[in-house]
């Protein structure tokens, strides 16, 4: 993926940067892969926002991805890179040989044409997925389940990729792209590589709008809200914040404050990502 920057003629593009998506090869999605993607604007059940900033944005639909990689010693032929709206990583589309098609997460490096495998053990190869326990140390990998079987749940974002440090006992060692060394169980899967679409992190959007595109709303400032809206708000002029620690507009620790609760597989976490 490359960046490209537009000779500005709107104050809009004067700041932005975009991708210029060299990576795709296609815009045909596979119908039979699309499911409809219904809008909440951050509300729940109830109708009320627990998610605050959400709604509007363009009209889009949801890619069923196979996170399982399910098609166990069978081989698949890459037909498409395709770009997805509900994600910063890009798609793969997959015709095995068995005639089903899916999509996958597309890794840094799989190109139109190319074969890939998922199986109990299989080639080193990019694209390809295995147990950790078949994966070689020092090797780097995206898409890992946290338990087996059930689709992965880590490293599925654009550029991110883990790295195999050991096998030992029943466990994998694996260091997060966070820094963070944790061991997972190693019957479970983990896909060969880093993902692509490295540069995501460096595009500049321009303007509020392209915002707008994407379901975020505006936000506004605690300090420039009215004291019975926010802890922040109130004061002659430009005021600070007037208390000990920033806050949420219902008067919990903000900006930092730990709120991770102890969970039964923090005893996994070798090392911490906060560590230094």
């Amino acid at each position: 993926m490359s960046l490209i920057s537009k000779n500005p003629t709107t104050p809009g593009q004067r700041g932005a940067i975009y991708s210029n998506f060299d990576e795709i090869t296609s815009k045909e999605n596979k119908k039979s892969l699309l499911a409809p993607l219904k809008k909440h604007a951050g509300r729940n059940n109830r109708g009320k926002i627990t998610v605050r900033h959400r709604g509007g944005g363009h009209k889009r639909k949801f890619r069923i991805i196979d996170f399982k990689r399910t098609k166990t010693g069978i081989e698949g032929i890459v037909e498409s890179i395709q770009y997805d709206p509900n994600r910063s990583s890009n798609l793969a589309l997959i015709k095995y040989k068995d005639g089903e098609w899916a999509y996958i997460l597309s890794p840094e490096g799989l190109n139109v044409g190319e074969s890939i495998l998922s199986n109990e053990k299989t080639e080193i190869k990019i694209g390809n997925c295995m147990p950790l326990k078949n994966i070689p140390s020092g090797t780097e990998v995206h898409n890992i389940e946290l338990n087996a079987g059930q689709g992965a749940k880590l490293v599925r974002s654009a550029g991110n990729s883990a790295q195999v440090l050991a096998t030992e006992g029943g466990h994998t060692l694996i260091r997060l792209p966070s820094g963070e060394m944790r061991r997972i169980h190693k019957e479970c899967k983990a896909t060969i590589g880093s993902l692509g679409n490295q540069d995501h992190k460096n595009i500049k959007l321009g303007k509020a709008g392209n915002n707008r595109h994407r379901g975020k709303r505006p936000s506004v400032r605690g300090v420039a809200m009215a004291p019975n809206a926010h802890p922040h708000g109130g004061g002659e002029g430009k005021s600070p914040i007037g208390m000990p620690g920033p806050k949420t507009p219902w008067g919990k620790p903000a900006l930092g404050a730990k709120t991770r609760k102890r969970k039964p597989s923090d005893k996994f976490i070798i090392r911490n990502r906060k560590r230094k």
